[in-house]
């Protein structure tokens, strides 16, 4: 975002995909992934409390105002579009938060651009295939980006996905709702990124990521339950555990404050 609240964008071309970029702030880059469907204004609740850092942010293929590829792309293929945006915009290594859907892609970028990757925040996310699934009423809203649409659709929908604070207060929801509504993705590339994450997995080779990992779940999250983030910090060979109390699927943005703290101490340690 710069000074009148938005972000500094740019297009550039990684995989043959014409991506819309956003930066802001200067210092260590940290490069943020969104969740399914989500576009990069979507940050802007946790962008407030980020700290003395670049925040570099994109719409994934398909989403946001970013190209749709021609066929669907698997979590590997999303890896190398990073990676070749990376190189687009001059970012050599950087620290990188994948929230929810964007998690997963942000393990499989640690995994195989790992010269690329310094620190590894993980948020409200699973390693796949063999995690613990949503719950059912929140598996079946997440099957489709109607959320995305209309603000009622958005409000009878969101609650069920999110819990926590958005399920408690009617108002957390309201405060970000322009932000997502803005730029709703296609129906078809929501779909790839269904089709992206349909049975990925991370177990079979987590213990080889070699990135200093923050791992941070919510305590009531019906999307990805509790029990993913242990996974995670436990097959991960350098990660910690921090667990938002009460926190839903969206404590980035319905709670950044209670968040961000945490997150930033652990990307400027030693």
């Amino acid at each position: 975002m710069s000074e009148n609240g938005r972000w500094d964008q740019q297009y550039v071309t990684a995989g043959g995909l014409r991506l819309r970029v956003g930066r802001h702030g200067a210092g260590p880059p940290l490069l943020l992934i969104t969740g399914i469907g989500a576009h990069l204004d979507m940050w802007a609740p946790f962008a407030q409390h980020a700290g003395e850092r670049e925040l570099v942010a994109f719409d994934p293929p398909g989403a946001g105002l970013s190209q749709r590829p021609t066929l669907p792309l698997r979590m590997t293929g999303l890896a190398r579009v990073v990676t070749e945006m990376l190189d687009a915009l001059g970012l050599e290594r950087v620290d990188v938060l994948g929230y929810s859907f964007g998690g997963g892609l942000a393990q499989e970028l640690a995994r195989r651009a790992p010269e690329r990757v310094r620190r590894l925040v993980l948020c409200a996310t699973a390693p796949g295939l063999g995690g613990t699934p949503p719950r059912p009423m929140a598996a079946l809203m997440l099957a489709t980006p109607v959320r995305y649409y209309h603000p009622r659709l958005l409000e009878l929908s969101v609650a069920h996905i999110a819990g926590g604070r958005t399920a408690r207060d009617p108002k957390a929801l309201a405060r970000h709702a322009g932000e997502r509504l803005r730029h709703p993705p296609s129906p078809l590339g929501y779909a790839y990124q269904l089709c992206a994450v349909a049975g990925w997995t991370s177990l079979p080779w987590l213990h080889r990521v070699r990135a200093p990992t923050l791992v941070v779940a919510g305590e009531n999250d019906p999307c990805v339950p509790l029990r993913n983030g242990r996974l995670l910090a436990k097959r991960l060979p350098d990660a910690r555990l921090h667990i938002v109390k009460g926190g839903g699927h969206l404590f980035l943005l319905d709670e950044p404050e209670n968040v961000a703290g945490t997150i930033r101490a652990f990307l400027d340690a030693p």
